[in-house]
């Protein structure tokens, strides 16, 4: 919110690293899978930073948002949250052209440190959001072109060398969309690509979709915030509880 810049500089410091505590001790109680971080390309008011955050169970999804709303630095964020199960899983992998690799973390790295944090700007990353019209429904996928949609993308997919395809299904359906894709492509010639042949009939017209560009936000730092619940994780006491070190 606009009154966080309002607060004193050393208030605003004190805030964010009782914050980072907060979340990492959430995230190594519960075994953080992934934290992933986009800042959009042009903000969409209120709010400008999208988030993928994953869990073992819903425990921790309830326990992150609790925590991550918590004050001081809780009350002055404007929050929107969707709890999602991974969609099609695997069954996309072929279509990425450029996959990239695993990060690496530094050894030592304690991401209770706060870095400078800013945009990653090897990549554009189309944030989409979308539903079924309900006249699809009831059409054939000869109709709607399905084959040569997926045909389509495909050849985009190579060209533009994709990075990634990831998709969730809400687990609370909205009026308006009811999955969301992460794309990502290493150029803006890319993204463009993607988002005119979304749109295309007879396939496009069949489907509600919105979309969103943005850069990954600070990868590397965020990276070992999984890496190192995951390592916290796993050094557990004999009793099978977890332990801090």
């Amino acid at each position: 919110m606009p009154t966080w810049e309002d607060l004193d500089p050393a208030v605003r410091r004190a805030h964010e690293q009782e914050h980072v505590d907060l979340m990492l001790e959430v995230a190594r109680e519960h075994g953080l899978l992934r934290i992933e971080g986009f800042r959009l390309i042009t903000t969409n008011q209120p709010w400008a930073r999208y988030w993928v955050i994953e869990f073992p169970d819903l425990a921790g999804a309830e326990a992150w948002i609790r925590a991550e709303m918590a004050p001081p630095y809780g009350a002055f964020g404007c929050y929107e949250y969707q709890l999602a199960r991974p969609h099609m899983r695997g069954a996309l992998d072929s279509w990425v052209a450029n996959p990239r690799p695993p990060s690496v973390i530094p050894s030592g790295v304690d991401p209770h440190v706060i870095p400078r944090l800013a945009v990653a700007r090897d990549s554009v990353a189309v944030l989409l959001w979308g539903r079924w019209r309900p006249e699809a429904l009831l059409a054939s996928p000869e109709e709607r072109g399905d084959l040569r949609h997926n045909a389509l993308m495909q050849s985009i997919a190579r060209e533009h060398r994709m990075i990634r395809i990831e998709a969730f299904a809400s687990m609370s359906p909205q009026a308006d969309w009811h999955r969301a894709w992460v794309i990502e492509f290493p150029t803006f010639d890319g993204a463009e690509a993607w988002l005119e042949a979304e749109v295309l009939p007879p396939h496009g017209r069949y489907a509600e979709k919105r979309y969103l560009l943005a850069r990954r936000w600070a990868p590397e730092y965020f990276a070992a915030w999984s890496v190192w619940a995951q390592q916290q994780a796993t050094r557990r006491k004999p009793d099978g509880g977890l332990g801090k070190e």
